[in-house]
């Protein structure tokens, strides 16, 4: 069953879980001040209908499984009245069975996706394809001139359906894919790959390999001069966070599309960008790639469905957050797409430059295009 409301001076159960250990613990740790964050800003506030947020933050591992107990632990042990995170899609869907299949609570997943996630009881508050690849790659394409694209990949669903978006998006601007591969997330030899790249004649890598891999990969590629060819180089995921993992010159000149990168300059944006790295100096940034803009975005919007909600009843809040909406976050304000769960948002197009990204195009509030989420009544 879904957790029970409290009463009275209860404090609201907040379940967060954040890969704080593992090969994506550099952008996790970060999601986990954003939590810290939040919570305390809205805690100073007064809480949400007269109560304290408690948070329960669990780690992730960077491992599917360690996140899908977490989920169980936080559902059934901490009756927790909303869950947050998830970085890869295959750990979405590991979170989604304990907690939301058998666990009946509401799930917002933060990060940038595939897209397609159809539930109830779930709600994306990071981009989809529409948002990221649709423009993105006929922008690239205009100008560049790339034509041939080549797509190294992990082997898990974000990369395949993702790619499939690339195809159809490449082919209507006539384009072609010259080369498409899949790898466990965990290999590390690409000389095989970058030895076809450049056979191929590719003029674009579209890249969905993933930590730890993407770094050898890089390196790869880059020693092998693709990029002095004037080859572009394309992941829609990089942020600050991931320029960190690597040296600058390996990803000089990437191209990426997110919610929100540092560059961006509306004054919430840099206040909020001067608010987390006051609190927390460091290595792990306030980025948009790794599910940051997003979680504070989530939450948020689920604060604001709350308080018009009146209530913790899920019904009541799920209704409310269907067409939430915040007038500022990171990269501007942002707006669940009534029926959608899906959130229409601000996007920009940026390059790596000297190790930082810098805004080229401000594309603005792109609709997320995603499909009408059934009743509730079905997740029952």
């Amino acid at each position: 069953m879904a957790p029970s409301p409290t009463s009275g001076i209860d404090p609201i159960r907040v379940g967060v879980i954040a890969d704080q250990t593992g090969p994506l613990s550099f952008v996790g740790l970060a999601n986990a001040n954003v939590a810290r964050m939040v919570i305390g800003d809205i805690n100073a506030k007064g809480g949400l209908l007269g109560r304290q947020l408690e948070l329960h933050l669990e780690d992730g591992g960077t491992d599917d499984a360690v996140a899908s107990a977490a989920a169980t632990k936080l559902v059934e042990r901490e009756h927790v009245d909303v869950i947050f995170g998830g970085i890869y899609s295959s750990t979405r869907q590991a979170i989604k069975d304990p907690a939301v299949v058998k666990g009946k609570t509401l799930y917002i997943y933060p990060e940038q996706y595939e897209g397609a996630e159809s539930d109830p009881l779930i709600f994306c508050t990071g981009p989809g394809p529409a948002q990221q690849v649709d423009p993105l790659i006929p922008w690239l394409m205009r100008e560049t001139g790339a034509r041939k694209f080549y797509l190294p990949s992990a082997d898990y669903i974000w990369p395949h359906v993702l790619n499939k978006r690339v195809r159809e998006i490449v082919s209507a601007n006539g384009g072609s894919i010259v080369g498409e591969e899949y790898f466990p997330m965990d290999h590390m030899d690409y000389a095989a790959t970058v030895e076809r790249i450049a056979s191929s004649g590719a003029d674009a890598v579209f890249n969905t390999i993933v930590p730890p891999g993407v770094t050898p990969f890089l390196e790869q590629l880059y020693d092998s001069g693709f990029s002095n060819r004037g080859g572009q180089l394309v992941c829609t995921y990089f942020d600050e966070n991931f320029l960190n993992m690597v040296p600058a010159a390996h990803v000089e000149g990437l191209y990426g599309c997110l919610d929100y990168y540092q560059a961006v300059a509306d004054p919430f944006s840099q206040k909020l960008l001067a608010q987390y790295d006051a609190l927390y100096p460091g290595d792990a940034k306030f980025t948009g790639g790794g599910a940051c803009s997003g979680l504070y975005r989530g939450f948020r919007l689920w604060a604001s469905a709350v308080t018009e909600a009146g209530t913790l009843v899920q019904e009541d809040v799920i209704a409310a957050l269907d067409h939430a909406a915040i007038a500022q976050g990171p990269g501007g304000p942002a707006a669940v797409v009534p029926g959608e769960h899906h959130v229409r948002m601000n996007m920009y197009i940026a390059q790596a430059r000297g190790g930082r990204f810098e805004v080229v195009e401000s594309l603005g509030a792109i609709d997320p295009q995603e499909g009408q989420v059934g009743t509730l009544a079905l997740a029952r």
